[in-house]
């Protein structure tokens, strides 16, 4: 096979320059180049390989493979392992939670400060009640079911000045008397409001025969609890005074007390002079419409049933809402009345508390009110006219008591249509 180069014949030219070429390890022979008609062949071969180095077609022998193409953006991060779906709860609202947290916190804050204000209220009322000593010289007599406390007004004047006692009509008289004797008994059924005239005739203990009231006058309070257990048969587990100062201001403290008059009241010693009808008495005029006495037909009977009523109208005041939930008006109605009540020494705030609550219940109709029975209104003694008791109905009355049974329907007062 001769070899050309620029159309010449270089075969016998020793100047002819050898064709180097690339001998494939395993690639049978390529074909001559002037031979066109041979067949390819069959066999598919790497078209890289084999390939003359002058060939400027050609690409180089070691790329025989095409270079991988170089992304143009930014590499991407490398993929994370995937995990299982989470159920995740809807958004809330923005500021919803805290809308909520805030609104809490206000109430928790406001809870504790108005219970703190309570507290207050009431420790400043407790504070200024005061102390008496009303257990009898010899002991109480053996208990009894329920409860009772003696309940008194007193018409000690010891603490009112001149002007006072000239305003409220209560006169120089010296040393002090009971104007209202009560018994409140609680227990299992409903609270029971004892009313005892003043002037009934009983035995004073070491003193004989006399009105009751002169056992206040005699002896005070330690005379007076043994009065009344040795004439009722009635253990008492407290004791409540109050005064005529006391008393005016704590109804001017509340605003005044409404009571409907059945007919008008012109008392001259009791310093009133009221019309008939619905009206709001004030301080002055409420302790002259409890004392008056003279100008009510039934006397001292109907000075009971007045002092009865009037009590149950005031405590329904005291125990109103407005007075029970705003605290500094607790403690103004508190501090009135804790200035105006004397307990007895050996009483606390739980029983004395009771007291009170069984008074509003039977201001609010819960109760019953009654007067021990009475045979002679006008009984004449040593010491004056007297009341004297129906012996078998205030045994029936003591009885049910000192059993904290109910009462004898027909002890009870006939109430109106």
């Amino acid at each position: 096979m001769s070899d050309r180069f620029d159309g010449r014949d270089t075969s016998g030219d020793a100047r002819a320059i050898p064709q180097r070429r690339r001998t494939p390890s395993a690639t049978p022979p390529a074909p001559p180049v002037g031979d066109r008609t041979q067949a390819l062949p069959t066999q598919p071969r790497d078209p890289y390989v084999g390939w003359h180095d002058d060939d400027f077609d050609a690409p180089p022998a070691w790329s025989h493979r095409p270079e991988p193409t170089m992304p143009t953006g930014p590499a991407a991060p490398p993929a994370r392992p995937t995990r299982p779906e989470r159920l995740v709860p809807p958004p809330r609202p923005r500021g919803t939670g805290h809308t909520v947290r805030r609104v809490v916190a206000l109430l928790l804050v406001t809870a504790i400060a108005w219970v703190a204000a309570t507290i207050w209220a009431v420790h400043g009322a407790w504070s200024s009640v005061g102390r008496v000593d009303a257990t009898p010289a010899g002991g109480h007599i053996s208990d009894t079911a329920g409860s009772n406390y003696l309940m008194v007004g007193s018409d000690a004047r010891a603490k009112l000045t001149p002007k006072q006692r000239k305003e409220l009509g209560t006169g120089y008289a010296e040393g002090a008397r009971t104007d209202s004797i009560m018994v409140l008994h609680t227990g299992g059924g409903d609270p029971t409001l004892l009313s005892i005239p003043r002037d009934s005739y009983v035995e004073i203990p070491g003193h004989g025969m006399n009105k009751i009231n002169a056992a206040f006058a005699i002896g005070g309070p330690p005379l007076l609890a043994a009065t009344i257990e040795k004439s009722t048969g009635l253990h008492l587990d407290g004791y409540v005074e109050i005064g005529f100062a006391g008393f005016a201001n704590l109804v001017d403290a509340v605003g005044g007390v409404r009571m409907c008059l059945p007919h008008a009241m012109n008392d001259e010693k009791a310093h009133i002079d009221l019309p008939a009808g619905c009206q709001t008495l004030n301080g002055k005029n409420a302790l002259g419409y409890v004392r008056a006495r003279y100008s009510d037909p039934e006397g001292d009977l109907g000075r009971v049933k007045r002092q009865r009523q009037f009590l149950g109208a005031l405590m329904g005041k005291i125990g109103t809402p407005s007075t029970v939930i705003f605290p500094w008006r607790l403690h103004s109605i508190g501090t009135s009345a804790g200035s105006a009540v004397a307990i007895g020494s050996d009483d606390g705030m739980i029983g004395t508390s009771r007291a009170f609550l069984g008074l509003r219940a039977v201001a609010g109709g819960k109760g019953n009110s009654v007067t021990v029975p009475v045979s002679n209104p006008g009984l004449p003694t040593a010491a004056g006219l007297a009341v004297e008791w129906d012996a078998a109905g205030a045994e029936r009355l003591f009885s049910a008591l000192r059993g904290d049974d109910a009462i004898p329907a027909e002890l009870l007062p006939t109430k109106a249509p």
